[in-house]
């Protein structure tokens, strides 16, 4: 089968970018990279901005499939996924199950504790019980250091390193501002991994490295100082053992298609699940297109895998 004829099984493609989330601009840069290289491909893609026209254009258009690239509410927690479900419209990665389990990091962290997947200790706060006098004991349970993290947000968007029950307090409150619950997290010493999954397999493992308090939007989007290793320096043994758990983990949430586990390595070497990503970053300081790579795969292959998750994730 060439190239073309396989490209042309999947008609006309929207390439969904933008969205109206607080990730809009990584959404922006990550769907136009796709869009690109799959119109590179030879795929007849193009360019949807929901934030733009209303999706029920999708059929007045004639599309046939759509390659989601929102990040965030509205594209990656479930709901683009279940009203692309009523239009009959087959789309990328993770049906509405999984994309909306693994945006909430709240249930992805309580289905990994059930099943026994290593995961930090943590507790949850909630906007309307909240009281700032239960600082002193969460701090006292989780640690010295604690990561507040709005349940449902991405791209560390509102995300906080804390040290003191005072920080805390005010860390929780600025974080409500994104959501009504809101993740306490042990901080874990030690250093970040990811694993992409594509097609139902683990692909090499990426170290970061930043001089940053901790990964955040900035590391990740705006810094040049942020150094990322792949191959991550790991054993044969621990990168397969690290992918497996990366696939358990995924899994576990329904995730499906392609997506990426996040992970901290404490001092001990002892790996710890952070969170699952179900429409990662494409774009050029993105980390999966970074893992392909690795695996021998261009970015057009790349968005081309991702394309064909369309047909295998149904």
């Amino acid at each position: 089968m060439t190239l073309a004829h396989k490209n042309n099984e999947f008609g006309k493609v929207a390439v969904m970018l933008g969205g109206s989330s607080a990730e809009r601009e990584v959404s922006l840069n990550s769907g136009r990279a796709v869009l690109k290289a799959l119109q590179d491909s030879g795929v007849d893609a193009h360019a949807f901005d929901p934030s733009e026209k209303p999706i029920t254009d999708l059929l007045v258009e004639s599309f046939d499939c759509v390659v989601i690239m929102l990040h965030g509410r509205g594209g990656e927690d479930g709901s683009m996924q279940g009203a692309l479900e009523l239009l009959g419209l087959p789309y990328s990665g993770s049906n509405v199950l999984g994309s909306a389990l693994a945006m909430d990091k709240v249930r992805t962290k309580q289905i990994w504790q059930t099943l026994e997947l290593p995961t930090a200790n943590y507790k949850i706060a909630d906007k309307s019980t909240f009281d700032e006098a239960d600082c002193n004991v969460i701090m006292s349970e989780l640690g010295d250091v604690v990561m507040v993290k709005p349940a449902q947000e991405g791209s560390s968007i509102g995300m906080a390193k804390v040290t003191n029950p005072e920080q805390l307090a005010s860390a929780i409150q600025d974080a409500f501002v994104y959501d009504d619950a809101v993740l306490l997290e042990r901080f874990i010493q030690g250093s970040e991994y990811t694993v992409t999954i594509l097609d139902g397999k683990a692909l090499p493992s990426i170290r970061m490295s930043t001089p940053h308090t901790f990964y955040d939007y900035a590391a990740k989007y705006q810094s040049d100082s942020t150094e990322y290793f792949c191959p991550s320096g790991l054993s044969e043994a621990e990168e397969s053992k690290l992918g497996q758990l990366a696939i358990s983990a995924f899994n576990a949430v329904s995730g499906t298609g392609w997506g990426r586990v996040d992970f901290m390595r404490d001092m001990n070497g002892e790996f710890f699940l952070l969170e699952a990503n179900t429409v990662p970053g494409m774009t050029a300081k993105s980390l999966v297109p970074m893992s392909a790579k690795a695996a021998g795969m261009s970015f057009e292959q790349l968005s081309l895998a991702i394309l064909s998750t369309v047909r295998k994730a149904r």
